[in-house]
């Protein structure tokens, strides 16, 4: 039994065509990904899962662990769950990162497995705290590229010291909870939840998920993870102080090569 990362790199992408390919920094996207993944110190290992060519063919190039998927899934999480009947049957539990984060901090990875180890959940996710100046704007509660996860109870540790997520009641592109009394202005972000596209699930759950119908909650907020609470899932959620947004647009791109040539910078 082992725990494994997948991250699922598609090339075709809405907003940054190809984004899994750019390679400004000498490194294509995905590999940044692959390779702060690795530095895990729970999982046994990691595994990228894409449907192009183009794609496995840089992987190659690095030596990195992949499998081919098919084209045609709905989802990411559609596609975990091909990845773990046909090649992962006896994972003890997978991680799901998305292939489009390169600065993930290793240590949320291992958050969320210790997590979802000790939980009675079907999911395991992770959620942070928006930052104290978005107000409006982007990256802020009102941003609807950004999703909203309204926490409900806390779960407990199993020794039942301390808390180590909360139960996580409805994810949205919308302002949730809403400001009734504030008339919809938010004043303090740090209340609202950001969450953050990383998903651990055990293989049993995957072969379930697919089975599962779309409801209308999905379909309209097109949120992957509405599916599991439709159908009476429980998803638990860990919360962590901050985090580095994945790269989605140009200028998310952008800012991540920046930033990259500063550490490089700082590491010469």
């Amino acid at each position: 039994m082992s725990i494994v990362i997948v991250l699922p790199a598609r090339l075709a992408s809405t907003r940054l065509p190809e984004k899994a390919l750019l390679s400004e920094t000498g490194w294509p996207l995905v590999r940044h990904t692959y390779e702060q993944a690795k530095k895990s110190k729970r999982a046994a290992r990691v595994l990228i899962a894409t449907d192009s060519d183009r794609i496995a063919d840089e992987i190659k190039k690095f030596n990195g662990d992949y499998v081919m998927t098919d084209p045609n899934h709905p989802t990411g999480t559609d596609r975990l769950a091909e990845v773990a009947a046909k090649h992962l049957p006896d994972a003890e539990f997978i991680v799901n990162v998305q292939g489009d984060e390169p600065e993930i901090e290793p240590e949320y990875i291992d958050k969320l497995i210790e997590l979802f180890s000790a939980a009675d959940a079907d999911m395991g996710t992770l959620v942070t705290p928006y930052a104290a100046d978005k107000k409006e704007g982007l990256a802020s509660p009102l941003d609807p590229n950004t999703v909203k996860c309204v926490l409900g109870a806390p779960v407990k540790k199993p020794n039942g010291e301390g808390v180590l997520g909360y139960e996580a009641l409805y994810f949205s592109r919308s302002l949730i909870p809403y400001p009734r009394d504030a008339a919809g202005v938010v004043n303090d972000p740090t209340q609202y939840f950001m969450h953050l596209g990383m998903y651990a699930y055990r293989p049993d759950f995957l072969k379930r998920y697919v089975k599962m119908l779309q409801g209308k909650l999905e379909l309209m907020e097109k949120l992957e993870q509405l599916r599991v609470l439709e159908n009476g899932g429980k998803i638990v959620a860990g919360v962590v102080p901050r985090a580095v947004a994945g790269v989605d647009t140009p200028a998310d791109y952008e800012a991540f090569v920046a930033r990259w040539k500063q550490t490089q910078g700082k590491a010469a």
